[in-house]
């Protein structure tokens, strides 16, 4: 185990002057975004002869001086002056350009100027931009599009570019499945579709390499090492074996690189990413990668991308780098550098980060990341509230177009995110689902635009107005109703363990998962058990907790769990069956201080359109007849 920096110098150290031998010569057009072997100057000056900047006559300037308002000048045709547009040569014998603008013409063909010209006014002079010989662009320069016009017009028409390191990547493991040939269907429990190639191979390709892929070798130690010799003695420039780094029994890429190698080490003190590997096969690097997804992206962040940089001759790519403040504190283990991803949004004056589920299996906390903030190994944790610097992954132009939601989870809320990009191209919903309470505090602290919320005041039997009195008494807010829903038992199809309701999670044969504290569903629970009398240290599962409906319909489909609570759609959505508890209110609190944003105004615009009602009442358990109407506080 090293620290990451440490780990990173070593890296470089060993393979400082590794690069990739040979080039290719390719016509301009097909270099763009390759890298020049060589430098190039120009073969021809542009422009290559005097051309007109302007519309106009060409002129001598010398025959021009003197002309004034009070005493102009008339010039002749075919002799004084020769008309000419943008871009014409200048005739012999000309110098400069008079606009056609301060131009008169007269009745016989001649012209009347009253202000002179200069020498080469309005003219562009031979290799005014570039000059025959002239270094155009150095070795390791990147080909942009814009450097095409600059060769082709120097006369250059094809380069030498160095060729694209070659990764040979070997995904690993007896889980995996080939998604190509292996219908959803066929899916056995605890396989998983092969993606990790596929995702690294399109990031080599951003950095400037190529990539052969090999067909995944299980978790045999002696197929691997075949395919990891066969790769080191072939023309790949970089290895990358994916999976089986950690220490499991099943967990070969150590054994191979050091059995066909040398191991440089084992182990980075970053997290997601720990297990990474870095060896020697025949003088080439080898990397043994974390088979969890986003482990396997940021170990090839910071090793393999970097690597492939420095083989071209290239610096790394820094992301732009933008104070936020953490909408809740964040505890982190010390000794590890941890890349933790978030979402963003400017709430007033602030950018504020809502931190994404941390697991290096979670891949969609980086497909919905707006960045990453990383926490140094030598700090447990991070305070909410206070500036910390995030690394962004999305433009900041993104960022201050993000409607931040916090709170209780939705599936309409996600009709209402593709509603608005489909609706206001530009418009982007961020939810963080943290519970109804959660919510209402984000909204205390200022933390977010809205809050999805849908509390049972059990006393009254009313919704969420109770709440909003009692946690945000000085807080002026609106409460916008979104949808109407049914809440209710989730169980798999057939119902095998033959539930009725809420006293059925008493049961000793019964396995339930909850949802987390402060969640409105969980206030419903209590609620309902308490009026059965039914202690919840007698429900099997009550610590059992997840953050969302959908995962709670996921846990009750992969049998995981008999029975879950939560909203019929996350049932029909999966093909669970549903036994309705009651109908509950779920609505939006927006901040005074929000509700006249444009973003604000153009979602509450959204959320009373037909074809926003008509996809939500197709999910199944919901009434949008009162959708969008304000209620009082």
């Amino acid at each position: 185990m090293k620290p990451l920096a440490e780990a990173r110098e070593l890296l470089f150290k060993r393979f400082s002057t590794y690069e990739v031998e040979g080039s290719e010569q390719l016509s301009v057009p097909e270099a763009v975004g390759r890298i020049l072997a060589e430098p190039i100057s120009a073969r021809r000056s542009f422009p290559g002869v005097h051309s007109a900047a302007m519309d106009g006559v060409a002129v001598q300037a010398s025959d021009t001086f003197g002309a004034h308002e009070t005493s102009p000048k008339i010039l002749a045709a075919g002799r004084d002056f020769f008309p000419v547009n943008t871009g014409h040569v200048l005739p012999p014998g000309t110098n400069a350009v008079i606009m056609i603008e301060k131009i008169q013409f007269l009745e016989d063909g001649n012209i009347r100027i009253e202000a002179p010209a200069f020498p080469w006014q309005y003219v562009r002079k031979i290799g005014e931009d570039i000059v025959a010989t002239e270094l155009l662009f150095p070795r390791n320069h990147r080909i942009t599009p814009p450097c095409v016009g600059a060769l082709l017009s120097g006369g250059v028409f094809s380069v030498s570019v160095r060729k694209k390191p070659r990764l040979a990547i070997i995904p690993t493991g007896s889980e995996l499945v080939d998604w190509r040939h292996t219908d959803i269907g066929e899916v056995k429990p605890g396989q998983v579709f092969e993606s990790n190639s596929y995702v690294l191979g399109a990031m080599a390709e951003s950095y400037g390499a190529c990539f052969q892929r090999y067909e995944t070798r299980t978790d045999d130690i002696g197929l691997i090492a075949s395919a990891a010799s066969e790769a080191a003695a072939g023309e790949a420039d970089l290895l990358l074996i994916l999976g089986g780094s950690s220490a499991g029994s099943q967990d070969y890429a150590k054994h191979v690189i050091g059995q066909l190698g040398d191991i440089l080490l084992h182990g980075v003190t970053m997290m997601p990413g720990k297990p990474l590997i870095l060896g020697v096969i025949d003088e080439k690097p080898v990397f043994g990668i974390p088979g969890y997804p986003v482990s396997a992206i940021l170990a090839f962040e910071q090793f393999v991308g970097p690597l492939i940089c420095h083989m071209l001759g290239q610096p790394e790519p820094e992301r732009r780098q933008l104070q936020v403040e953490l909408t809740r504190k964040v505890a982190s283990k010390l000794g590890v550098e941890e890349f933790l991803r978030v979402k963003l949004g400017q709430v007033g004056e602030r950018v504020v980060a809502t931190p994404l589920p941390r697991g290096a299996g979670t891949i969609t906390s980086l497909t919905e990341a707006d960045g990453i903030i990383r926490i140094p190994n030598h700090i447990e944790g991070l305070s909410d509230g206070k500036p910390v610097t995030a690394e962004l992954l999305k433009p900041l132009s993104r960022v201050r177009k993000t409607i931040v939601t916090v709170g209780s989870h939705d599936n309409t809320l996600d009709v209402l995110a593709d509603e608005l990009r489909a609706r206001h191209g530009d418009l982007t919903l961020s939810s963080s689902h943290v519970g109804s309470m959660g919510g209402l505090m984000a909204v205390k602290k200022g933390g977010c635009h809205m809050a999805g919320i849908h509390l049972l005041d059990t006393a009254e039997g009313t919704y969420n107005v109770s709440y909003l009195k009692k946690y945000l008494p000085k807080i002026p807010v609106r409460l916008i109703h979104l949808v109407l829903r049914e809440q209710g038992l989730m169980v798999p199809r057939g119902n095998p363990k033959g539930i009725t309701g809420i006293s059925d999670l008493s049961r000793e044969d019964i396995r339930f998962v909850n949802r987390q504290a402060g969640s409105g569903t969980r206030i419903l629970l209590d609620y309902q058990l308490n009026r059965l009398g039914i202690d919840p240290a007698t429900v099997c599962g009550y610590d059992n907790e997840e953050f969302t409906h959908m995962s709670v319909a996921a846990g009750v489909l992969g049998g995981a769990s008999d029975v879950g609570l939560g909203i019929m759609a996350a049932a029909a959505a999966l093909g669970l069956d549903f036994i309705p508890v009651v109908t509950e209110q779920y609505d939006l609190v927006i901040p005074e201080a929000c509700f006249e944003l444009t973003s604000i105004r153009l979602l509450l615009e959204t959320i009373v359109s037909s074809r926003f009602k008509q996809r939500v009442q197709a999910l199944g358990g919901y009434s949008t007849d009162r959708t969008g109407e304000e209620i009082a506080v």
